[in-house]
């Protein structure tokens, strides 16, 4: 299975370069999320096998958490892939233009699939670095001088902040230099022999480094740009799955803490970017002018209640993992919608667009239901982890916490929803009053992903409840 996910994007990657045929590209491009797919679920019944040589299953294995992200990543994947098809239509790619395309996003696919499977944190580090660089191929795949600079803004300062994570990993070495071990099994069993000044330093490190590729505040300065530039498809990759994979890295080093009976500290500094990421998210909302970087400043706000909830114990651990299935789902619905909405309006200001209902019904409605989503309202799954949140500053006897939590939401909330009112019924210039449908592939992934956010908000399935609850289990 491990070699499934990691390998076969790069041998299709290489086949659809050498083939240059969009059909072959086209197909190539639906297969791989499917596979991706097929082998998360048969993990959840722990269905496997091994293709390649056990010492491969040493450094690459499944866990409780690992299972759920990859599923998360997989969906994606897909949605992202079958508007991928509208995106080349409308800008009417070449054959060597589509290609280029697939081969990269497959091989950015395996990078984070490597980052979610590995049992090393030096591995883990490796292919953080690796998604970096192949996913700023994609930021730049429109070669404009907008999508140059984002692309160069987010190597520069997420590579800064992979280096410090770097050094985070020495100074863990030297910390735990008694067992002389970065496989995370060993780091959880031998936590407690760990130098504890060390220790602590070196999460200060890490959290500095990866945070800065989950885009919390203050890192996050690259996230806007890159996902307001790149490609709606890959917008919608880089907000549902690249933010999860860093933030699993940062998870499993939690894990240590965790083990270490050190979790005050790194949950302190965990609280403290949450809720900054929240207020920097809530005054940037309530200026923005561009309705994709307004989407970019709402992966930054989820990304910190994902924080708040993991500094929150138990409790706020389940309901982070609720909020990751809900915010990436909710999110690539989003970012893909905004691509249709590009492509009526010509434009990614928010006063530029006006009447999108009546422009096109369907882009419009599935913009507004998108919005209903990730901002928490019922039936959705995203009100059952917001709610399970503030029950867990009860719990943690943190309550007072609630009232600014409860504060920053409403002024997010508040913001990103006068933009969509504003964008959805405004009244529409009369030249462009004549309704559009566009290709069945610019709704279907949204409409998929709408609809599993529904059956999870309303009756949620067992297996899935089952993978949560496991993927919770995960750091106590």
């Amino acid at each position: 299975m491990v070699s499934i996910l990691l390998f076969l994007p790069v041998v299709f990657g290489i086949i659809v370069l050498l083939s240059n045929n969009k059909i072959v590209t086209r197909i190539s491009l639906l297969f791989i999320p499917i596979i991706y797919i097929t082998v998360s679920v048969l993990e959840w019944f722990g269905i496997n096998w091994i293709i390649l040589p056990g010492w491969l299953n040493i450094y690459f294995n499944f866990d409780s958490i690992g299972i759920l992200f990859l599923t998360v990543l997989s969906i994606v994947f897909l949605a992202s892939a079958i508007y991928s098809i509208f995106y080349f239509d409308e800008h009417n790619y070449s054959a060597q233009q589509e290609t280029v395309y697939t081969s990269t996003i497959f091989l950015f696919a395996a990078a984070m699939a490597g980052v979610l499977l590995s049992t090393h944190l030096a591995l883990t580090w490796v292919f953080i670095e690796a998604t970096t660089l192949t996913s700023a191929l994609l930021i730049y795949f429109e070669k404009k001088k907008s999508s140059l600079e984002a692309a160069w803004k987010y190597i520069y300062i997420c590579s800064i902040g992979i280096t410090l994570a770097f050094v985070g990993i020495i100074i863990l070495s030297i910390g735990s230099r008694s067992f002389n071990s970065l496989f995370f099994s060993d780091l959880y069993l031998h936590a407690a022999e760990i130098n504890p000044f060390w220790l602590q330093i070196s999460f200060a490190f890490i959290l500095v480094g990866f945070g800065t590729k989950i885009g919390i505040a203050p890192i996050h300065a690259w996230l806007p740009d890159a996902h307001s530039e790149a490609p709606s498809p890959v917008s919608a990759m880089l907000s549902g799955t690249l933010l999860n994979t860093a933030f699993l890295g940062l998870i499993r080093v939690q894990g240590v803490m965790v083990h270490a009976h050190k979790e005050s500290f790194s949950n302190f500094l965990l609280l403290i970017t949450g809720f900054l990421s929240l207020l920097i998210s809530a005054v940037f909302m309530l200026q923005i002018k561009n309705y994709k970087r307004m989407l970019a400043y709402s992966s930054i706000e989820n990304m910190g209640i994902l924080f708040i909830g993991i500094a929150l114990g138990k409790p706020g651990i389940f309901a982070a993992m609720i909020l990751l299935v809900a915010h990436s789902l909710s999110k690539t619905s989003l970012f893909l919608t905004s691509g249709n909405i590009l492509h009526l309006f010509k434009s990614k200001k928010i006063n530029n667009v006006q009447g999108l209902l009546k422009k096109d019904s369907i882009t419009g409605w599935i913009w507004i239901i998108s919005l209903l989503s990730i901002s928490g309202l019922p039936p959705f799954p995203a009100f059952i982890a917001k709610f399970l949140i503030v029950k867990a500053f009860f719990a943690a006897g943190l309550a007072w916490l609630a009232v600014p939590f409860f504060i920053l939401l409403a002024v997010i909330v508040y913001g990103m929803g006068s933009a969509f009112f504003k964008m959805s019924f405004g009244e529409i210039e009369i030249e462009d009053r004549n309704k559009l449908r566009l290709n069945y592939s610019a709704y279907a992934g949204q409409i998929i992903l709408l609809f599993l956010l529904l059956i999870i908000g309303t009756n949620i399935p067992y297996a899935v409840l089952n993978l949560l609850k496991n993927a919770a289990g995960f750091l106590y």
